[in-house]
């Protein structure tokens, strides 16, 4: 009989990765999304059962941040995530042989901007504004879950996810080739990354790691500042200029694509701290390696 994985909101581009990395290994992969060809968030009998003997549960649903943050977007952005979770923790009590382990996902956004120093699990401050909150709601509604003694819970804090095909780097790519990779904002701005090959293999690692709990960050261990990250990228795709977009342009742009300038602007400084102490080895530890990968530069 196959091990078991169930994806919830397992549709994205993260999602897509990890149910081709899991189907490679021989599992069965069972996904929970508001697509039809699915298990429905509406079902949870049909949750339940998914869940049923499952080794790892993977928590990724959310509705996504690229947007605008108006009244109806904050509800859904939110509620997407708080309630998904909460259906989930009563679908694995429900469980007669509940997950082993449940890994939701949660941000590298929930600490302040910081330019100062770098944010870590137990060193790190939390921030404050509507992405903190739903970060830290978030974290709250996964672990106040009333699950069995037997699941480990991890809530992973992601940093922004680069790879092949998908994610922020197609937009990057976009900039740099009509002539826009210079800086965003100031370009002081730390930008926290991890290549979504780490992502799998960190969850196989805390999957083999039972005594392992609790909140991990999950970024590469040298984060770099948005001037870097844009020369990187006009050197990989050979382009020699990239005009820079000050602040007040940024913000003109995000109302004209229906976005928030946080989602560049904010300083995100994070390390792996715990991963690294508990003897984690990254594939993909700097932006070189990652964009040469991706890039195939």
């Amino acid at each position: 009989m196959m091990d078991k994985v169930v994806l919830a909101g397992g549709t994205g581009f993260i999602g897509n990765y990890l149910e081709n990395k899991f189907t490679e290994r021989g599992y069965e992969v069972k996904i929970i999304s508001r697509q039809d060809q699915h298990i429905s968030w509406d079902n949870q009998t049909e949750i339940t059962k998914a869940l049923e003997g499952a080794e790892l549960l993977i928590n990724l649903a959310g509705k996504t941040v690229n947007c605008r943050y108006n009244e109806k977007n904050k509800h859904e952005i939110m509620n997407s995530r708080v309630r998904t979770t909460k259906i989930l923790g009563e679908s694995v009590l429900a469980c007669n042989q509940p997950p082993e382990l449940w890994i939701n996902s949660s941000t590298a956004t929930i600490y302040r901007h910081a330019e100062d120093r770098p944010m870590t699990e137990d060193e790190g401050e939390i921030g404050s504004g509507f992405s903190v909150d739903v970060a830290t709601n978030w974290e709250q509604s996964f672990f106040d879950c009333d699950v069995p003694q037997q699941t480990r819970q991890i809530a992973l804090r992601i940093a922004i996810v680069l790879g092949k095909g998908g994610g922020v780097m197609k937009p990057y790519q976009n900039l740099v080739r009509l002539g826009l990779g210079g800086i965003q904002g100031k370009g002081n701005q730390k930008f926290s990354w991890i290549h979504i090959e780490d992502l799998f293999q960190i969850i196989l690692f805390l999957k083999d790691r039972d005594d392992l709990t609790g909140v991990f960050n999950c970024s590469s261990p040298e984060p770099v500042s948005n001037r870097v990250l844009m020369g990187k990228l006009r050197t990989a795709m050979n382009a020699p200029i990239g005009l820079p977009a000050p602040k007040w342009m940024l913000e003109i742009g995000s109302v004209l694509i229906r976005t928030e300038t946080e989602l560049v602007l904010k300083s995100r400084w994070v390390l792996p701290k715990r991963l690294e102490q508990e003897g984690y080895a990254f594939r993909f530890g700097t932006l070189d390696q990652t964009l040469e990968d991706i890039l195939g530069k």
